[in-house]
């Protein structure tokens, strides 16, 4: 499992440093391709960060991680 969230914080990562990339891409190429190509890695990041959430909550519903940290209600 924790193998798995380092995966996806790679991911986020990339997707993230991809999308910096074509918004400092200069000169040459259109501007709407551009745009949509730093749109299509902005919107694969949160993809991966909705993926990575649900992936912990269904490790944390199987019993695969457990909470630390402060008790509830204290």
């Amino acid at each position: 499992m924790k193998y798995l969230v380092i995966a996806g914080f790679l991911a986020i990562l990339g997707s993230l440093g991809a999308a910096l990339f074509f918004m400092m891409k200069g000169g040459k190429g259109d501007a709407t391709d551009k745009s949509a190509n730093m749109a299509r890695a902005l919107a694969m990041r949160v993809g991966f960060s909705v993926l990575l959430f649900v992936c912990v909550l269904i490790a944390w519903k199987m019993g695969y991680i457990q909470p630390t940290g402060i008790p509830a209600g204290q």
